[in-house]
C-alpha cells in the first residue's frame, strides 16, 4: 500500500509540476509617457558650466542633453530618447549627473552668471550639436569667453596646467 501511495504521489508531481511551473507571475506597471513638446524647429541647446551636459533654456519642460541622450524630467519622473521630440522612454531612477546641476539653472542662463561669474552662453544650433559633444568641445566650451583666456573658465576642472587637458584620471596624457 505504501509503494502505491508514493507512487501515485510522484505521479502526482510528475503531471502537475509543468502546469505549476506555467502559472508564472506577469506584472505590468504602466508609466505615462509625457506629453509631446511642439517644437517649431529643433531647440539649439548651452552648455552647462562645469559639466558635459547640454540643456534646452528657452522652453519651459527640462530637456537636457548628454553623451548622445535626450533627458526629459516630467511629473517625478526621468524619460529619455534619442531624440529631442519623439521617442521617449521611462527611465528607473534619476540620471546621476543630475546632482550636479543646480535647481535654478535657468537664473543663471537669464542672468548670463554661473554661480557668480560672468557667463557668455552662446547656443549651440541643432545640426552642430552632435559634433560638438562627439569631439569634446564642451570640455572648452563653457561659455567663460572671456578676454586672455577664450575657453577657460573658474569651473572647469577638464584642463591642466599651462591650459593642457588631463587625460582620464586628472594625469596629464602621454607625452605631457
Amino acid at each position: 500500500m505504501k509503494k502505491l501511495l508514493g507512487s501515485a504521489i510522484l505521479l502526482g508531481v510528475i503531471i502537475f509540476s509543468p502546469v505549476i511551473s506555467m502559472a508564472g507571475v506577469d506584472v505590468h506597471i504602466n508609466v505615462p509617457l509625457p506629453p509631446p513638446i511642439p517644437f517649431i524647429a529643433p531647440p539649439p541647446v548651452v552648455v552647462l558650466p562645469g559639466t558635459d551636459v547640454y540643456a534646452v533654456p528657452d522652453i519651459e519642460e527640462e530637456i537636457f542633453f548628454r553623451a548622445g541622450w535626450w533627458w526629459r524630467h516630467w511629473d517625478n519622473r526621468w524619460y529619455r530618447s534619442r531624440f529631442h521630440d519623439h521617442g521617449w522612454a521611462y527611465y528607473r531612477g534619476h540620471p546621476s549627473w543630475y546632482g550636479g546641476i543646480p535647481h535654478d539653472w535657468r537664473d543663471h542662463y537669464r542672468n548670463r552668471v554661473w554661480r557668480g561669474h560672468p557667463w557668455d552662453h552662446r547656443p549651440i544650433p541643432h545640426p552642430d550639436l552632435n559634433r560638438h559633444w562627439r569631439d569634446g568641445r564642451w570640455r572648452n566650451d563653457h561659455g567663460w569667453r572671456r578676454p586672455g583666456r577664450p575657453d577657460r573658465g573658474p569651473l572647469d576642472r577638464d584642463r591642466g596646467p599651462r591650459g593642457r587637458d588631463r587625460g582620464p584620471r586628472g594625469h596629464d596624457g602621454p607625452g605631457r
